[in-house]
């Protein structure tokens, strides 16, 4: 039997877990330890981790428009721990965020994804996210990236 996954926003002790799943997952293109402080200040309340039992096993990182456009937000990042992977943990942290961004009346939620990687497009797609547009080489490996949005009304 497994442990329930909790979801709650981000703290400053959990930043060694949330590197090691950015580590795990982005390798050379990981984000640092500066750049999660600087999102943490910025997007807060939208930082969240996800918890099973005492263990971080994934984070996703959502930051609003601000003044300039109060009513989109954006998908920052979504890593979970390999060894959690499969297991819904980018599911509560994406149902989640839908609920808070809801709250907050929300209208545009924009995302880039990478044109290769069919499971996070499959799981987007299935949150009713759709391709806007492909972006080339947007990526730093040179990779090209699918543009996706989901609107409420």
């Amino acid at each position: 039997m497994s442990t329930a996954i909790s979801i709650r926003l981000a703290r400053p002790t959990d930043m060694d877990f949330i590197l090691r799943i950015e580590q795990a997952s982005f390798g050379e293109y990981a984000y640092d330890r500066n750049l999660f402080a600087e999102y943490h200040l910025k997007c807060g309340g939208l930082f969240l981790v996800a918890v099973r039992g005492r263990k971080v096993c994934g984070y996703m990182i959502t930051c609003t428009g601000g003044q300039s456009a109060p009513y989109r937000a954006e998908l920052v990042s979504i890593a979970v721990d390999p060894k959690a992977r499969g297991r819904g943990v980018a599911s509560a942290l994406m149902d989640s965020t839908l609920r808070r961004l809801r709250r907050r009346r929300i209208a545009c939620f924009r995302l880039m994804v990478k044109a290769d990687n069919r499971a996070a497009v499959a799981m987007y797609r299935k949150y009713g996210f759709t391709r806007k547009r492909i972006v080339r080489r947007y990526y730093e490996d040179g990779a090209d990236g699918i543009l996706m949005a989901k609107y409420w009304n």
